[in-house]
């Protein structure tokens, strides 16, 4: 629920397949903001919206889809989407990614809140996971742990933007700055750490 790591996407992509085959990519959750029933703020509402637009002015291909704001109940609670990507990887790997696309595409493209344990049950339905198995895996309190492990795992690692990158060989790490307009240049960017 990043709208950055949204606008990222194609771009995320796009190095996934440039990345030469010696190097894992591992993707960790971020969680953004802690779970809550309370409306968000005016004035958190206000930043959101403005950041949705200077990311469509840096990068107008980039879509959002305003009547979220009208439509839904907007919280600051990210905590449940994370879950969900959690439970979704335990039904197979492939359903992180598959899940994360099907949360951004709800949130920014069709109106539907992903802060709404209903509207991930659907989004779970709708891309062929076993609805009854996810919803237990959603529930699970092992979930909720398994969510702030990698969390803590993130912050640990100095992983405190979205989307953020971090290039380790075991012996060392380096921060890398995602460009979101051209895998190119992170790849460039690798290519020197590497070395």
């Amino acid at each position: 629920m990043c709208s950055w790591c949204w606008a990222f996407r194609p771009v995320l992509i796009e190095l996934k397949h440039k990345l030469p085959k010696n190097i894992e990519f591992i993707r960790l959750l971020g969680g953004l903001a802690v779970e809550s029933d309370a409306p968000m703020p005016e004035k958190t509402k206000q930043y959101v919206v403005d950041n949705w637009r200077r990311i469509q002015q840096q990068l107008p291909e980039t879509k959002f889809n305003y009547d979220f704001w009208t439509m839904c109940k907007p919280r600051r609670s990210t905590y449940p989407a994370c879950r969900a990507v959690i439970a979704a990887r335990r039904q197979g790997l492939k359903y992180d990614e598959i899940m994360t696309h099907a949360i951004q595409q709800a949130y920014y493209l069709q109106a539907r809140n992903p802060s709404d344990n209903e509207t991930l049950i659907e989004l779970a339905h709708e891309i062929g996971l076993d609805t009854k198995k996810f919803n237990q895996d959603f529930q699970d309190k092992d979930v909720n742990k398994e969510l702030i492990q990698e969390l803590n795992l993130a912050r640990s690692l100095q992983l405190n933007s979205f989307p953020g990158f971090l290039l380790s060989n075991g012996e060392c790490e380096v921060h890398i700055n995602p460009d979101y307009q051209q895998a190119d240049i992170i790849l460039e960017k690798i290519q020197q750490a590497v070395l």
